[in-house]
């Protein structure tokens, strides 16, 4: 997507109204901080960049948006001015965002959130390096622990993995092809390689290591998340992370290490008729995978966030846990290692984290698997039923598509609930239930705002859990408290903007924010389709079951930071309303009872999800089920899926060790047949 002069010129005057300068107050010792604009601080050719990663059909919306934005009829959206937005001044054009933020018309308050998380999180992601200094410096945030002036891309020679690189149209012949190299794909390649099997794995994504990890947040989220970090709903009501890149999500995910809860295990296997997931032999797997990766509990402290959420939960009585996590620890830990551990959601510099990249896919490497990246495949091949391979398009360094085909024996899609769904719906696959049930974990971010600095971006992201609330009402339906990344770009789209100085008075505070994340099991889902170019289409809707759950977790995780020392806590709707406390005591607590009774309508509060799930799930009745309890798809023989979209049901927890015990048990029945 490119943008005229005159877009570039409405798009500069949105960033100095979501981000305006300032009169500096007095004894400020951070003066540019405040006087500096959002246009000053906002390259709009990365932001140029993140929407050609859209749909075509999101493209060609977000270009009417401007022309709106550049037409005299905008005052009719506003009952204001009839003139475009440029023509406005600075109180006008506050007035009109803050219009569309409460608008009752749903296509405002999308065009309002698109606008205001591309302009903040640019802004304070830093995606003008050069110019970034300065507010970081303001806010309190370290920045990356390398200079960006310094960070020079690791030579492919001194990389453990070497990938293919063709340079022209090419077939390849394999024993199995893996589609996805994440939790699910990793463990396949990994466990089929070393027993023999000839493994080809291709994966969208590039492959990055070591230096290459830049912990720069636009630049990461850009290069390493799928659409560029823009992925969401078609409405915009929920904005969806996912890994794309060498290594999946368990590249760029915060390491959590959950087991699969036994209940969540045992509904699975009686509701879906698929009692794998309560044998002997998918526990061996889950076993399996926590010993490669290394899980354990030995981190030695807490990052300010961690800490706020195991002192609030237990002085309110309630039980908190470690988290078990796959990271290795070195013996005399140090300042640098602890900070280090914070950035590792752009990718992990320094080699602590054990996802696939340094696990399985060194294994299946080591045992003569080729790997394919940056590699979009187009669809699955098949005949007289059965999977014959794929065909897809590697795009070189030079930008050259080439056309790519694969004769495989057996194909394994493991590219994640979104994409794994699209890719096979793009291929020809009709099952009715293919692309339902999709399920997101719908998480919202309830913050505190503390007397002492949390440095909430460093350290472990998330090490402690409160599990209190996962099982509500004699359901297997609730709400786990963690904690969630806090750099300074995620941070500002996250916080709610009611204007300009608000919004960067709290950014000011940043170093002082403590967040935690409200994750819903939700039991009612959404579904992936395809656009007529084969792009995935997400809807979602958080049905009024789920919501109740999510505000009771809410209030629990208000009542935690109130009681770990926070001053001020911010709740996760668009009108801001705030919790004051003195000494540990809630002054204001008709707030947290008011919470159900307002609007929880698309875009009036922040909703997110990083874990998305069932949308190709297995089970036993083949009716209801796309996949067979084997992971095999009941419609075309030899092609497994063995990813989160196989779950019968969202997992209740960060679903990493599941998907890659479910890929493991999967692996060992392609052996076994």
């Amino acid at each position: 997507m490119q943008f005229t002069e005159a877009q570039r010129a409405t798009l500069r005057a949105l960033a100095d109204t979501f981000i305006p300068g300032l009169p500096v107050p007095p004894n400020a010792t951070d003066a540019a901080y405040w006087a500096h604009r959002g246009s000053e601080g906002i390259d709009l050719d990365k932001m140029a960049e993140a929407l050609s990663a859209q749909p075509a059909g999101a493209q060609q919306e977000f270009g009417q948006l401007l022309r709106l934005l550049d037409s005299p009829a905008l005052g009719l959206t506003w009952f204001g001015a009839l003139k475009p937005f440029v023509k406005l001044d600075a109180e006008q054009r506050e007035k009109l965002l803050q219009s569309w933020a409460s608008s009752q018309v749903g296509q405002l308050r999308k065009g309002f959130q698109a606008l205001r998380k591309l302009c903040v999180f640019l802004y304070y992601g830093g995606s003008q390096p050069e110019k970034a200094h300065f507010v970081w410096e303001a806010i309190g945030y370290d920045g990356p622990q390398m200079p960006a002036e310094t960070v020079v891309p690791e030579p492919a020679p001194a990389r453990p993995l070497q990938t293919l690189q063709p340079t022209q149209d090419v077939t390849y012949d394999c024993d199995v092809l893996v589609i996805g190299s994440g939790a699910g794909g990793g463990v396949v390649a990994g466990e089929l390689a070393a027993a023999g099997h000839d493994v080809l794995v291709l994966e969208k994504g590039p492959y990055f290591h070591g230096t290459d990890f830049s912990q720069r947040e636009v630049d990461m989220l850009g290069q390493l998340y799928d659409a560029r970090g823009t992925l969401g709903t078609q409405d915009g009501g929920v904005a969806i992370l996912a890994g794309s890149c060498l290594g999946g999500g368990t590249t760029v995910n915060w390491a959590g290490a959950f087991r699969t809860p036994d209940y969540v295990l045992q509904e699975w296997a009686r509701e879906h008729q698929a009692p794998h997931f309560t044998s002997m032999e998918f526990k061996q797997s889950l076993d399996a995978v926590s010993r490669t990766l290394g899980v354990n509990i030995d981190y030695v402290r807490h990052n300010g966030q961690n800490q706020a959420l195991l002192d609030g939960s237990r002085r309110l009585g309630q039980e908190v846990k470690l988290i078990p996590r796959n990271e290795k620890h070195p013996e005399a830990e140090d300042d640098a290692h602890f900070a280090g551990m914070g950035y590792s959601c752009f990718g992990d510099r320094h080699d602590v984290k054990q996802g696939t990249l340094n696990t399985y896919l060194q294994t299946a490497f080591e045992h003569g698997a080729r790997l394919l990246c940056d590699t979009e495949v187009t669809r699955v091949t098949a005949a007289q039923g059965r999977a014959t391979g794929a065909e897809a398009t590697y795009t070189g360094p030079d930008g050259r598509p080439v056309r790519v085909t694969v004769r495989a024996k057996r194909v394994v899609v493991a590219g994640g609930a979104v994409q794994t769904p699209a890719l096979l719906l793009r291929s020809g696959l009709r099952h009715p239930h293919l692309g339902q049930h999709l399920h997101l974990h719908p998480t919202v971010v309830v913050s505190g705002i503390y007397p002492q600095r949390m440095n909430s971006w460093h350290g472990p992201m998330m090490s402690v859990v409160n599990d209190g609330f996962t099982m509500l009402d004699g359901t297997n339906f609730g709400a786990k408290i963690e904690t969630p990344p806090a750099h300074p770009g995620l941070m500002s789209m996250v916080m709610p903007w009611l204007s300009g100085r608000q919004h960067k008075e709290l950014m000011h505070e940043a170093a002082h924010l403590g967040s935690f994340i409200v994750l819903t099991r939700d039991r009612d889902g959404g579904r992936v389709s395809v656009d007529k170019h084969g792009q995935a289409l997400i809807d979602y809707t958080l049905s009024d079951f789920d919501r109740h759950n999510m505000l009771r977790g809410v209030r629990a995780a208000a009542e935690i930071q109130v009681a770990a020392g926070a001053r001020t806590v911010l709740l996760p709707h668009g009108s801001l309303p705030l919790l004051h406390a003195e000494n540990s005591r809630l002054l204001n607590p008709e707030v947290l009872d008011n919470l159900p009774q307002l609007s929880w309508k698309a875009n009036q509060f922040g909703l997110y999800s990083a874990h998305q799930m069932s949308t190709c799930r297995m089970g036993g009745d083949r009716a209801t089920h796309p996949a067979s309890p084997t992971g095999e798809l009941y419609e075309v023989k030899n092609l497994f899926v063995a990813d989160g979209s196989a779950f019968p049901a969202c997992s209740g927890v960060n679903p990493m060790l599941t998907i890659m015990a479910l890929a493991h048990y999967t692996a060992q029945q392609l052996k076994a047949s």
